[in-house]
């Protein structure tokens, strides 16, 4: 697979030139600064393509171009908000872009409570605990009949949490959430908001009584208006699954599991309609076994995110190791190698380590090196397994 990485731009610490030297074949990237809902244009596309060429790199993967709210929850506006996403795409395939990474998360992209949880070795990891989301739920948005999807246990929690905790306490929880998981790459909030927690609730009442048949139905009519132009100029369209994967906030998420797979392939049934298999936020759920996952979806996806979680009691998630978790990088390997060796890989969500101090969450230097390195080691072996013909 090709070896990717997620680059934020020229404001971005990390240069392309830092990327060359680890073995980075191919840049992830969009043009952060145009705000969603407006038309990427030929001139601004080649611009940034030009830029990354020149360091003796490819623009390999768009993620993302943002699908609006209102496409998905249906407003007003969303043909006129279509017909931009879909010159966007013409003018990427003109340019000799062809994989867009999106995803059709309603308000809030990935979800974690922790943005430094720490280990045993000094580095620290993302990492999602259910009673500290829960307390950000019932107890600071205080979002109508939230207390209905937690349990007894872990809504006790909360309420300890909310009794023991501090203006600072309230204030990081809300900001590892809401804003500093987001802001950075075309999110809704930013962290120049003043009020972050208000325009937040002001997001999801736009999805008040919108059903996860309603979101299905709109994913559908999007797809199904962009798949011509991605047909004329060859351009892949692959949705990340919903990070985690189970609804949140009284908001339906359609992109979490086997079936829900199959159902938004099947829906609009188009080779340009496909997968970004990202394996960390697929194995934060306990309901998906990866491995047969990617046989069955192997030929749909057109994107890999290689990264791990682990389940934890309690409902809560680490981000593990990339040799660890229950993701089974190899495996997962071994089966897009076979499948499709030309597939674009980027990991993810790197360990922080030192010197790592001052990345988007997430997003470390070292921490995501240390991870390349480990899984161009692990699709070197499955490289020389597959020429030995001993899988």
């Amino acid at each position: 697979m090709e070896k990717t990485w997620r680059w934020f731009g020229r404001k971005d610490r990390i240069t392309l030139e830092m990327l060359r030297q680890i073995g980075v074949e191919g840049i992830v990237t969009a043009l952060h600064d145009i705000p969603n809902g407006e038309v990427w244009s030929v001139e601004a596309i080649e611009d940034l393509k030009g830029y990354i060429e020149a360091a003796g790199l490819r623009w390999s993967v768009v993620e993302s171009l943002p699908v609006s709210e209102a496409i998905k929850y249906a407003g007003p506006e969303r043909d006129t908000l279509i017909s931009n996403y879909i010159q966007s795409l013409a003018n990427l395939g003109k340019c000799g872009i062809k994989t867009v990474c999106y995803n059709f998360m309603p308000v809030i992209d990935w979800i974690r409570t922790d943005l430094e949880h720490p280990w045993p070795d000094g580095t620290t990891s993302l990492y999602f605990d259910m009673a500290e989301f829960a307390w950000f739920d019932t107890c600071i948005l205080q979002r109508e009949g939230a207390g209905a999807d937690y349990s007894p246990e872990v809504l006790q929690r909360a309420q300890q949490l909310d009794a023991e905790a501090t203006p600072e306490d309230r204030r990081r929880l809300v900001d590892n959430i809401i804003v500093k998981t987001q802001g950075f790459v075309n999110g809704n909030i930013s962290e120049k908001d003043n009020d972050p927690v208000g325009i937040f609730r002001s997001l999801l009442e736009k999805y008040r009584g919108i059903t996860k048949e309603n979101l299905r139905e709109n994913m559908r009519y999007f797809l199904s208006a962009v798949m011509p132009v991605c047909e004329e100029y060859g351009v892949n369209m692959c949705v990340h699954p919903d990070d985690p994967p189970m609804p949140v906030l009284g908001l339906p998420r359609i992109v979490t599991s086997a079936e829900d797979i199959d159902w938004f392939l099947g829906a609009v049934d188009n080779p340009h309609n496909g997968l970004t298999f990202c394996a960390g936020s697929l194995s934060a759920g306990a309901h998906n076994d990866l491995v047969p996952m990617a046989r069955r979806f192997a030929s749909r996806t057109h994107f890999v995110h290689l990264r791990s979680c682990d389940i934890l009691p309690g409902g809560n998630f680490i981000e593990a190791p990339h040799t660890a978790g229950r993701a089974n990088l190899v495996e997962l390997i071994r089966i897009f190698e076979k499948t499709n060796p030309t597939l674009p890989m980027r990991v993810d969500h790197g360990k922080n380590m030192l010197g790592d101090e001052g990345y988007n969450a997430g997003y470390s230097f070292h921490g995501r090196m240390l991870a390349l390195g480990q899984v161009d080691g692990m699709m070197a072996a499955v490289r020389n397994e597959i020429k030995n013909g001993l899988i």
